[in-house]
């Protein structure tokens, strides 16, 4: 997988612009598990666990999170595919420091989704064995990114995979090893090849897949000032991805460059009703295609964090999600990371909320 250096890879984050904008944690007693984040300590770009649990201190219910590979931490001898082991190794020691801090401490990292290179083949499956071991009952589920688009300036990552990846002979063979282990597979990709995915879902109805940041809907290079166009066409790919009952969705990721939004180029961070407004219709969408127990909050920390605070985002999806139910509610801040990632964490409604 190639990397293009001279694109910048995330918004920066000023911690001194976000401080202009302050908001109390709406309903703290929800309880939720944050579906997606990353940790890493790359150069003017650290987020470690002391950096992440300073934000969830903001006072929502964070019982746990779900750390998801971000290509950082790698073994820097030995064999290349087992490289990745290394990342897996420190998100494993920081979700054991963050449960030794106390029971009542959100466990970061209580799930790990890592990295292996599935077009490896049949040879996967003794790396991912190697990732359950090292990770210690905490290894969930592998993410490939397979985001390619022909024209650079659409593309939202730096990181330039194969096209047409989940096609490929080869990765599907490291495919199956994971379906075999009953690990999940965390899936990000554009909105153009949303049918990439319907394919391979069909492909393994058996398989349990997470669509990442709600399909990935470009609003930069090409697709600048379209956004109604390519809202409709995003909403047509995403309705052919809700017809696979083997694939859920996380609902976050659009405070990445790639959606476009211009919330970073304004003198003030946005509110959450300014997220609300912005954000509301896609995750409506997917709510209304997938159901509230196929979609799961994420937080995207810290590459979203270039737009708004972890609280002003939380507050949002809150918002966003008022008009449902407290059980589907439940079912989105927490219940459907727990059960898709097979989480060591007590259910929903055991826990109690103020959602109603």
């Amino acid at each position: 997988m190639n990397v293009e250096p001279t694109k910048p890879r995330h918004l920066p984050i000023r911690e001194d612009w976000l401080a202009l904008r302050e908001e109390a944690a709406l309903e703290p007693a929800l309880p939720i598990i944050d579906a997606h984040h990353h940790l890493w300590d790359k150069p003017a770009a650290r987020y470690m666990r002391s950096e992440m649990e300073v934000d969830i201190r903001g006072g929502h219910n964070v019982v746990a999170t779900i750390f998801v590979e971000g290509k950082w931490g790698y073994r820097q001898s030995g064999a290349p595919e087992l490289a990745s082991l290394g990342e897996t190794e420190l998100a494993a020691e920081a979700a054991a420091e963050s449960e030794a801090t106390g029971k009542r401490a959100p466990k970061i990292a209580a799930g790990i989704v890592g990295y292996v290179d599935l077009a490896l083949g049949a040879r996967c499956g003794d790396i991912l064995d190697r990732h359950v071991e090292a990770a210690d009952g905490r290894f969930c589920g592998v993410r490939n990114t397979s985001a390619w688009h022909p024209d650079p300036q659409a593309r939202g990552s730096v990181l330039t995979p194969p096209k047409d990846l989940l096609y490929d002979s080869g990765f599907r063979a490291g495919f199956a090893e994971l379906v075999r282990r009953n690990l999940v597979f965390d899936a990000w990709m554009y909105h153009t090849q949303l049918n990439e995915l319907v394919d391979l879902a069909r492909c393994f109805p058996e398989a349990s897949i997470v669509l990442n940041h709600i399909g990935g809907p470009i609003g930069i290079g090409p697709y600048a000032g379209r956004r109604a166009e390519v809202f409709s066409v995003w909403r047509e790919g995403m309705r052919e991805v809700a017809e696979l009952e083997n694939v859920k969705v996380k609902l976050g990721g659009l405070g990445m460059t790639m959606a476009g939004f211009d919330f970073q180029d304004r003198p003030l961070p946005p509110a959450s009703d300014d997220l609300m407004r912005a954000w509301g219709p896609y995750f409506e969408t997917c709510i209304e295609l997938f159901g509230a127990k196929r979609c799961m909050f994420e937080s995207n920390f810290p590459v979203d964090k270039g737009t708004a605070s972890y609280n002003v985002i939380w507050n949002a999806f809150k918002k966003i999600s008022r008009q449902y139910s407290e059980s589907e509610r439940m079912a989105l801040f927490y219940e459907n990371a727990r059960r898709t990632y097979s989480l060591h964490l007590p259910k929903g409604e055991a826990l109690g909320s103020d959602c109603s």
